[in-house]
């Protein structure tokens, strides 16, 4: 998986297992990497990191979830508030820490209970979570980040096994991704901005063009299948969208998509190594937007894990992300691992 998110204005930072011996040696724009800390993270000078949530552990009162996946982070007065969601089965949801102004955790609460494989998602401009099942018929729910609001399903936004979402607020429009060997790419229109209860759901097509699903629901048809020339990604998941362009993965083949929201063009930007092999290390790497990859963490000790839910800090000073299944790998995610890093990212 390589999900991304802002490094501030100059970079994107993606985290995955990079195989050993394939990934750029030589030193990042932060420079070389230090030894490993006390949590198994190297970093380059200047930057340090912790543990804040461990799953099956109460953190602020609250018992944090296995499997941690996908996050964000979104603005609380002085402080801020990272969403993690939960990969398990039937009890994954999504939960949230709390900041205060110097980054001690101050609260913690579930945000979506009850629901299954919450995998990733994405933040809207209005500050809210989209949270993404990764199952057959998989739903998209709009949670409430500071836990005011119940969470409510968004079907209008189709039900398959979703990948992430990332949103374009010049065009109005919702990218949402496809985990399947033969799933697609698709765009949410809403009838209302900021209203995700109705609109269409549209397929990018072979030709260039955007067709309607037409029925997003699935009731007997999957989405994929619904329109004849629908283009086909394998395994597509990390979704990101910025200066009218909107980047994702596709595991199954490794490869990095950009989509042009403007012109329409879509190509392959970049052939990223898939894990899945022994001798292989879960690494972050700086993308800088000169497309350059270089390593900024790794963390030692976490192979069998799977690297998760990336997201700065509003102020850009605090990098989030988990390891989904810690050091021990247990697929059920009961050793998950949340980590803050902080130190000074470019501007």
């Amino acid at each position: 998986m390589l999900p991304s998110t802002p490094l501030r204005a100059s970079a994107v930072v993606a985290v995955g297992t990079l195989r050993q011996g394939t990934a750029r040696a030589d030193a990042g724009p932060y420079g070389p990497l230090l030894p490993p800390n006390g949590d198994g993270l190297a970093l380059p000078e200047g930057f340090t990191s912790r543990t804040v949530a461990r799953s099956g552990r109460k953190v602020a009162g609250l018992k944090w979830h296995a499997a941690p996946a996908g996050g964000a982070c979104f603005p609380d007065g002085d402080g801020w508030i990272y969403v993690s969601n939960s990969k398990v089965p039937l009890l994954g949801g999504a939960s949230a820490l709390c900041f205060g102004a110097n980054g001690t955790v101050i609260e913690a609460y579930r945000v979506l209970p009850g629901t299954t494989l919450n995998s990733a998602g994405g933040a809207t401009p209005w500050n809210t979570w989209l949270s993404c099942e990764e199952t057959e018929s998989g739903r998209v729910f709009e949670c409430d980040p500071y836990g005011e609001r119940a969470a409510r399903p968004r079907l209008a936004m189709g039900r398959f096994r979703h990948g992430a979402v990332a949103c374009d607020p010049e065009r109005q429009v919702v990218y949402l991704t496809e985990d399947e060997p033969d799933g697609c790419f698709y765009r949410f229109r809403p009838r209302d901005w900021a209203d995700l209860t109705e609109g269409t759901l549209e397929v990018l097509t072979s030709g260039g063009a955007w067709r309607p699903v037409p029925q997003p629901a699935a009731p007997v048809e999957p989405t994929r299948f619904q329109v004849p020339d629908a283009l086909r990604f394998d395994g597509a998941r990390g979704c990101r969208y910025a200066d009218g362009i909107c980047s994702f993965t596709s595991e199954g083949d490794g490869r990095v998509w950009s989509y042009s929201a403007g012109t329409g063009r879509l190509e392959p930007v970049r052939d990223v190594n898939r894990p899945g092999g022994p001798g292989e290390r879960f690494v972050i790497s700086v993308i800088t937007r000169a497309g350059e990859v270089a390593p900024f963490a790794r963390l030692e000790g976490h192979g069998h894990s799977e690297p998760a839910g990336p997201a700065f800090s509003p102020d850009g000073t605090r990098l989030y992300f988990s390891s989904q299944r810690g050091r021990t790998g247990a697929r059920a995610g009961t050793d998950g691992h949340t980590f803050e890093v902080t130190g000074p990212f470019r501007a």
